[in-house]
């Protein structure tokens, strides 16, 4: 009789649950049974904001939403935004679809991989975007999204219960905010210069003051923006509905934020607001502050918490909120890869309170004269400084060359002025970070670790057996940045090397050690012909670093005329404008490959890149263009 009725009852409770399930189900195709969510975006701003201790900010919009809504602390995004929108919506690293982890690139995606908004969209989800759509993919807007434009609106759902899914970018905080042509209009006393708080890496001059009186007037407009969604959705009856997202999509537009991985670019404001309704989907209560540090591939998964959905298998992030809320990650990642026209490889990790940047290439300084980024009056002070050699050791730290590790107690020095990576207190934490970096670059199979226009980037190329070694490369890298002589004889067998990157890397070490690898000269010579024009950049860049000008420029020049591949021809325009003065025998081959990329320069905005780095090439050359100073430690005062 127990067993039967013991029966009856588990037959009632699979039925119960049937039932639920597929109410739940069916609410959800009409709008009701799943939350709204909306994601308020403002572009390049760090947490300069009331609720992030920012005195000098006026943002009583967002410092209300912190209030009311979870406040998470340690959020990184990649630190340029396309990368990162990569990242967001895709709910993978970009570096896994290379060539995707470059600015204004198109990753190399799998056929499956779609843009996460599909999958609500599948479920009865309406879904907009309004209006960046900058993927760094190939992914198709108009399949992601129900409407996607400078119009989208969650307004324009035909049935007034159909829930969604929206995102409304806010530019007004946008890098060109800071250009001197752009003014924007206020209607409250603009902040005093005078008043804000230089950070001990920025030279005190006028127009850094300026540049960040400006910056916090931005963000006090976009607060006012911000302010008018929230109150677009309070009017239209949807606020006790609506999981709020507010966050930024990097770092701030100042010099030394945006591009770069010291906190200053990667750590962004991340705010989540839950309406009663939908708080037991939160992580705290109102007004918890969270440490555990977010990324920003973990927002895809997010959201499918959030509304019921699984996870796909193949996305990298983990759900912070919702049913499916996963466990915290002791680390995240970032990377620096090119930005516009110029090259770099950089990564960082961090946890709740340190982070660690690893230098793949520490010979290639922090600034550059990237095209776009120094039309900001911030910048062109700093150069001009440097020029007249007056840096001091605090501001010269982030305009000469880079250390190959560095080490920052994120809440000590919030900073990051303080290289702690030779401190011997901290080994144990360098060594853990510079661990996991290593697993993580080698889990993911970071496409940055060979050369841009390779055969072998994109997801399914560099997964096939024996095209990207990443854990052989990754290692080389690492040999190659440490610039010790004694690794010599490791870089040249790396020369012979089966694979690319690894030969890459062994050349651009060769690069590194400079007149130190005169013994390296005839294997390089051995790869002048490689079948890889990446490999061959970097053999050119190296002998003309050891003394044999003739056979490195040689090189470069044939290089830098490719028809068949832009972006090798970018890295010998690159290698040329490192070399500066030793450039000069080239001048003639760089003006004739100038006038080609000018003839392409409107085509598309990457092809612009190579024109902008050819223009300064020959500007400097011919003595038109100021070329950068950067200072030795001997000159600093």
């Amino acid at each position: 009789y127990f067993r039967l009725n013991m029966k009856a009852v588990l037959n009632l409770l699979r039925l119960l649950g049937l039932f639920l399930w597929v109410g739940f189900n069916a609410g959800a195709a009409e709008g009701e049974a799943r939350p709204n969510i909306l994601w308020l975006v403002s572009e390049d701003n760090d947490p300069l904001l009331g609720c992030f201790g920012d005195s000098l900010a006026r943002t009583p919009n967002i410092d209300k939403l912190a209030k009311e809504g979870v406040v998470f602390d340690r959020c990184f995004a990649q630190p340029v935004c396309a990368p990162s929108r990569f990242a967001l919506i895709s709910g993978m690293f970009a570096v896994s679809n290379g060539p995707a982890e470059h600015m204004r690139a198109k990753g190399k995606i799998p056929t499956w991989l779609k843009g996460f908004p599909e999958y609500l969209k599948d479920k009865g989800y309406y879904v907009t975007n309004n209006a960046k759509t900058d993927y760094n993919s190939p992914i198709d807007p108009s399949a992601t999204w129900n409407e996607s434009g400078k119009s989208a609106h969650y307004s324009k759902r035909a049935d007034p219960k159909q829930s969604f899914f929206s995102v409304f970018n806010h530019e007004v905080c946008h890098e060109s905010c800071l250009f001197p042509q752009k003014s924007p209009a206020m209607d409250f006393t603009p902040t005093d210069p005078a008043a804000v708080r230089i950070p001990p890496y920025q030279p005190d001059t006028p127009e850094i003051r300026a540049d960040w009186a400006r910056y916090y007037d931005c963000i006090a407009l976009m607060d006012q923006q911000i302010g008018g969604k929230l109150r677009d959705l309070e009017k239209a009856g949807l606020a006790e509905d609506t999981i709020v997202f507010y966050y930024s999509d990097n770092g701030g537009t100042l010099p030394r934020s945006k591009r770069f991985l010291q906190r200053s670019g990667t750590n962004v404001p991340l705010i989540v607001y839950f309406p009663p309704k939908w708080r037991h989907l939160a992580p705290a209560a109102p007004g918890t502050r969270i440490s555990d540090p977010v990324s920003f591939v973990d927002f895809a998964p997010t959201v499918l918490s959030l509304v019921g959905l699984k996870k796909p298998s193949y996305m990298q992030g983990r759900a912070f909120l919702g049913a499916a809320k996963e466990k915290a990650p002791e680390f995240v990642f970032c990377t620096r890869d090119r930005m516009d026209e110029r090259y770099d490889t950089v990564r960082s990790v961090m946890d709740k309170r340190w982070l660690y940047i690893h230098n793949f290439r520490p010979d290639v300084p922090y600034v550059l004269p990237l095209s776009y980024m120094f039309q900001a009056r911030g910048y062109q002070s700093w150069a001009r400084l440097a020029a007249e050699g007056k840096l001091t050791q605090s501001t010269a730290m982030f305009w000469g060359q880079k250390p190959t590790e560095e080490l920052y107690d994120m809440e000590e020095d919030p900073d990051n002025v303080k290289n702690l990576a030779g401190d011997p207190k901290h080994q144990g934490r360098l060594n853990a970070m510079r661990s996991a970096l290593r697993r993580h670059s080698v889990e993911l199979v970071d496409n940055g670790f060979m050369p841009e226009g390779s055969t072998a980037e994109g997801y399914d190329a560099s997964r096939a057996v024996g095209a990207f070694p990443i854990d052989r490369a990754f290692d080389m890298a690492g040999v190659a940045a440490d610039r010790q002589p004694e690794n010599l004889q490791r870089l040249v067998k790396g020369l012979e090397d089966p694979s690319e990157a690894v030969r890459w890397w062994a050349a651009q070490g060769c690069t590194m050690l400079g007149k130190e690898a005169v013994g390296a000269e005839k294997a390089l010579l051995a790869r002048a012909l490689d079948e890889s024009g990446g490999v061959q950049v970097a053999v050119g860049e190296a002998l003309v670093r050891l003394g044999n000008a003739k056979d490195g420029l040689l090189i470069l020049e044939r290089c830098l005329q490719q028809e068949n591949n832009f972006y090798f021809s970018l890295q010998a325009a690159n290698a040329l404008d490192r070399l500066g003065e030793a450039a000069r025998p080239s001048l003639g081959a760089v003006k004739s490959a100038l006038q080609v990329a000018l003839s392409k320069r409107d085509k598309n905005r990457t092809e612009k890149y190579g024109s902008d780095i050819l223009e300064r090439i020959v500007g400097v050359l011919e003595g038109r263009i100021q070329a950068f100073v950067y200072p030795k430690a001997a000159e600093l005062n």
